[in-house]
């Protein structure tokens, strides 16, 4: 049982026998205190005046009175108002650094039977990953290692987007314009080489739109076809879809390739499989690089006929319609409208193929849990998905969640594929490390080491302020990434904690070396403010990473780390380590500094960041 448990407990079985009245103990509320005030934990005592029928602060001195007597953890009392602060003994604070010591992990929760499977990443092979996917990538491989350490069994998987008209877009412009060249005679990464043909179909079609437009067929559709005082300008703009499906040659022969693919066309489905590989060996180095890995792939080209049994039943159950060939739901009494599932010419959307998808991993991993993590621009895709599931009464409906988070901008604004103007995930790592390079030799820290030493350690100051710059942030918050501000060793930022994990270790390993006995720690008894607030940091570790769990939110773990890099950083400064007073302060210290980076890498680890020996 926690020390908030505890005081929670006590709390009830106050309220009971000062006022006659039961309350159930997850219902007291207990803070971290302010820091303006004495004490760790801060019991709310408003909600028992109505029990007690006197003032908070008359209750709260007769709680506090109550814990003295009956916690020995609780060391001292302070009513403000309406709010009673504990401290707690140092005794308590020293009993429980060594408990902390001899625990193998401290912070993870027991074994669970419940089985949560995430998806994330799940890409269009038409083009590399971008800062967008990182995030993405980001946020999926971290709440998975939290929901590990919580105890949690964690599936993770993606599904490909290897199928549609986009990618036969990249295809048709591999095959019209590529004279043959491949990613080996170009000397390019696979993904980047496909995707410089998403690209070249995007411009050449720009190119024949724009020639459209001022043709005698476009000028004559422009005519008839806009609306009172709307603009050429304005008509053709809203057209442009329009002109693909209808006019457009490129457009065409991107249908005709996509026709020829679901038909099973042996020289299409070559060029497919072909251009796929390019970008799946593309894809793998990047995961490596981030650190990244996926228990089970799935493939849209496998899973877009998945569901048409499903929705079969629902339409014999009553729960789904259907109009000839198309399938469709009224959700209009769930705010949502009216959705097509299968299209009027038979042909399966993303809902038809995410309820089969969805089925199809239930039956693969019997997951209570589903989580998706995809950006907020497909929150409606998810609100619909989620109810449809509900009313065809999947076993597993109740478990579904949509992780959704917000866009990634640059310092000069939004990222656009089409267009090109995207950061891709590789140069983006190459950035940082870069800078970290940069920086790092601007202070001149690693010295004479090997050159290739040099170069880990620079990776690992990269990546790391590349994932904490992005997981610091609130999935839901759309953020802008700075990759110079990402690298700083001041505020908060990946190194800077880096930096602090770096000083403690070196603390003890000089107190190894120094030949330090840690069990004089026991000897100590009494604590500086410095060492409390760390204690209590380490103490309120384990309901982080619950709570992040809960959330699907690990910028509360990454709040955590800033926080303990900042209250070392204080005790480094404020304490003397190997000059203190006794050796019972010098065993504690160290302790204490050994347990403080343990829990910070194990922390670090779940944002998917390495702790550098060397800074």
């Amino acid at each position: 049982m926690s020390v908030i448990e505890r005081i929670q407990q006590e709390v009830a079985s106050a309220i009971q026998a000062l006022y006659g009245e039961g309350v159930l103990p997850s219902t007291v509320q207990v803070n971290t205190t302010r820091p303006e005030f004495e004490g760790e934990y801060t019991v709310v005592v408003f909600p028992y005046t109505r029990v007690a029928r006197k003032k908070p602060e008359q209750i709260g001195e007769e709680l506090g009175a109550h814990l003295l007597a009956h916690m020995p953890e609780v060391g001292g009392v302070q009513v403000i108002k309406g709010f009673l602060n504990l401290s707690l003994t140092d005794d308590f604070w020293c009993g429980f650094l060594q408990e902390v010591a001899n625990l193998p992990e401290w912070g993870c929760g027991e074994a669970k039977s419940e089985t949560v499977l995430i998806e994330f990443s799940s890409p269009n092979t038409n083009k590399p990953l971008h800062l967008g996917h990182v995030r993405n990538i980001l946020l999926g491989w971290s709440a998975s290692k939290i929901l590990k350490a919580s105890g949690y069994r964690v599936i993770n998987t993606q599904i490909v987007n290897d199928r549609g008209i986009a990618i036969c877009r990249s295809m048709l412009a591999w095959q019209e314009f590529a004279n043959g060249a491949t990613p080996d005679s170009e000397g390019v990464k696979g993904d980047h080489f496909v995707g410089r043909y998403y690209v070249e179909f995007a411009s050449r079609f720009e190119t024949e739109y724009l020639e459209w437009q001022s043709s005698a067929e476009g000028k004559k559709v422009c005519a008839s076809q806009k609306k009172g005082d709307q603009s050429d300008a304005d008509f053709f703009k809203s057209f442009k879809n329009a002109y693909f499906n209808s006019h457009s040659r490129l457009g065409a022969m991107a249908r005709d390739m996509l026709i020829r693919w679901e038909a099973g066309d042996p020289a299409v489905r070559s060029l497919w499989e072909q251009m796929n590989s390019w970008v799946y060996e593309g894809f793998d180095k990047t995961y490596g690089r981030l650190g990244v890995s996926f228990d089970k792939l799935y493939y849209e080209s496998e899973t877009y006929l998945l569901g048409k049994e499903l929705i079969d039943g629902g339409v014999s159950k009553g729960v789904l319609r259907k109009d000839g060939k198309r399938v469709w739901v009224d959700l209009e009494d769930a705010g949502l409208g009216v959705k097509t599932i299968i299209k009027s010419d038979g042909t399966s959307t993303y809902t038809s193929q995410d309820v089969g998808t969805a089925h199809q991993r239930y039956k693969d991993f019997k997951a209570e849990r589903m989580i998706y993590v995809v950006a907020d621009e497909q929150n409606n895709h998810f609100d619909v998905l989620f109810e449809i599931l509900s009313r065809l009464g999947e076993p597993y409906a109740d478990g579904l969640f949509h992780l959704s988070y917000g866009m990634v901008d640059l310092p000069g604004g939004r990222m656009k594929s089409r267009e090109g103007n995207v950061v891709d995930a590789d140069d983006l790592m190459d950035e940082v490390a870069a800078a970290a390079r940069k920086e790092a030799e601007s202070l001149g820290s690693l010295g004479d080491l090997p050159a290739q030493e040099k170069k880990e350690i620079w990776r690992q100051i990269g990546m790391a302020a590349l994932k904490f710059f992005i997981l610091k942030v609130n999935p839901r918050k759309r953020m802008t990434f700075d990759p110079e501000e990402s690298v700083e060793l001041q505020g908060q930022t990946g190194p800077y904690i880096q930096y602090a994990y770096v000083r403690m270790r070196g603390v003890v390993e000089r107190g190894a070396q120094e030949g330090v006995n840690l069990a004089d720690a026991s000897a100590y008894q009494k604590l500086e403010p410095a060492e409390k607030a760390l204690l209590k940091s380490l103490m309120d570790y384990p309901g982080v990473i619950s709570t992040a769990a809960q959330e699907y939110d690990p910028s509360h773990v990454a709040a955590w780390c800033y926080q303990v890099a900042r209250q070392y950083s204080k005790f480094w400064h404020d304490l003397s380590i190997f000059g203190a007073a006794s050796p019972g302060a010098v065993a504690f210290r160290l302790l204490l500094s050994r347990e403080t980076s343990r829990s910070l890498r194990h922390a670090m680890d779940l944002l998917g960041i390495e702790m550098p020996s060397q800074m």
